[in-house]
């Protein structure tokens, strides 16, 4: 082997990681969780604005829920007014 044995206690063996190198992937890391963190602030913000766009749209089908109601308790009548009236010109041409 060039070098020598490498030693139990050194794992890296002839490789040697200084302080610079330590710092400056602190300093990457650090850069990169930023990253990160903005990233989930507008992630955040997004699900808040979309959370309010459901309450809206929820709301919206509610009101539209309710005011359909009516409309087949109308076409009921409506069906029931002209059968009565159907059956009351039928009943006059027949006398």
């Amino acid at each position: 082997m060039i070098g020598g044995p490498v030693s139990q206690l050194d794992p890296l063996g002839p490789v040697t990681i200084g302080a610079r190198e330590i710092y400056d992937q602190l300093l990457a890391t650090d850069r990169k969780v930023d990253g990160i963190r903005g990233e989930v602030a507008q992630v955040a913000q997004a699900h808040g604005e979309i959370a309010k766009d459901m309450t809206d749209h929820e709301a919206r089908i509610r009101n539209l829920e309710r005011g359909r109601w009516p409309l087949p308790s109308l076409a009921a009548l409506v069906s029931v007014v002209s059968v009565v009236l159907a059956v009351l010109a039928f009943m006059q041409k027949g006398t």
